[in-house]
């Protein structure tokens, strides 16, 4: 009985300890209640946005069809296609579809397949004009080829399927229709017979080839040599002996460059000289009538012994032709 007594009082008290703990609760979530339902609003209209895109990726990515698609008709260009780097677009997951395998250079292909392979639903690199073509490669290649448009070829309106095959290439090296020297000769046909001169760089051989000291898709130098520092570095690259600095230099090689002297394709005379005879090459400059526009002239002003060809070469006392770390007539 008496334990009945203690309990019943106990019953309505923790009660009312639950019922105030209960309110107090209440009251604490009531403002943090009301933030959710302010903001959510502003959260449902971005979810309406963002439901609303898409959509239109969807429609945009609908026209394109994939590569595998375009095999099915196209497979021995596709074959020889997978072979090129240009396949391995297929592989960058995060690009879009306009810049992923065939269709990011033929563009999207839908519409052609829908329309059974109409031709005039896709872009033909063979019928377009070569503005066109080049736009289309430059999409991606620019950063290489940043001066195309304003080299001889472009101005030429050489496009870039003149040269490169994306399907049908005979040099994996570039892509190219055919193996250089050849591709440069089916245009360049004055400078074909310069290699086959008694004396010439080994192009025809095998050894150099046309683009080790041309770049076809533009410089800003002339004959569309490649661009240094150094107006001579594609010669000295490998006349390595020549490239100097010198104390005492020859001033034509840095006015006129190595071809002041030299044909760079091909000669009929040793160390492809301009001309045959040594001595007639260096009075075109050394003359006794502008000897004294040289810097390093000294009295008695002009030559001191018979340079007629039957004489002794110039180099042979002036052997060291290109410049010089002691004396300034290049005796040594």
């Amino acid at each position: 009985m008496c334990m009945k007594l203690r309990v019943v009082p106990f019953i309505p008290l923790s009660f009312l300890w639950l019922f105030c703990s209960a309110s107090l609760i209440v009251e604490a979530q009531e403002p943090a209640a009301e933030k959710p339902a302010a903001e959510k609003n502003v959260q449902a209209a971005a979810a309406s946005t963002s439901a609303a895109k898409p959509p239109a990726a969807r429609a945009e990515d609908s026209s394109y069809v994939g590569s595998e698609t375009c095999k099915t008709c196209h497979e021995d260009l596709y074959n020889s296609w997978a072979k090129t780097p240009h396949w391995k677009t297929t592989l960058d997951k995060t690009a879009k579809p306009s810049h992923q395998g065939c269709e990011g250079c033929h563009g999207p292909g839908a519409d052609h397949v829908a329309g059974g392979g109409d031709k005039t639903k896709i872009f033909i690199f063979e019928k377009a004009s070569a503005k066109e073509v080049d736009a289309r490669c430059l999409t991606c290649h620019v950063g290489a080829h940043p001066n195309f448009e304003r080299s001889a070829h472009g101005r030429a309106q050489v496009s870039c399927i003149d040269c490169h095959s994306p399907h049908n290439f005979k040099s994996e090296a570039s892509l190219l229709k055919v193996s250089q020297p050849q591709l440069c000769y089916s245009c360049h046909t004055k400078v074909k017979p310069a290699f086959a001169q008694p004396f010439h760089h080994k192009v025809d051989e095998g050894l150099l080839t046309c683009s080790d000291c041309h770049d076809p898709h533009g410089t800003f130098r002339g004959k569309q040599l490649k661009t240094t520092a150094d107006q001579n570095a594609i010669c000295t690259k490998c006349h390595a002996e020549t490239a100097g600095p010198f104390v005492f230099e020859h001033p034509v090689i840095k006015a006129e460059g190595c071809v002041a002297c030299h044909s760079p394709h091909g000669s009929p005379n040793p160390r492809l000289l301009n001309v045959s005879n040594v001595n007639t090459l260096c009075l075109q400059c050394h003359s006794a009538a502008n000897l004294q526009a040289f810097p390093n002239v000294t009295k008695p002003i002009g030559p001191v012994h018979n340079q007629a060809a039957q004489y002794a070469q110039c180099t042979n006392c002036h052997n060291q032709i290109h410049g010089s770390n002691a004396t300034y007539n290049f005796f040594r």
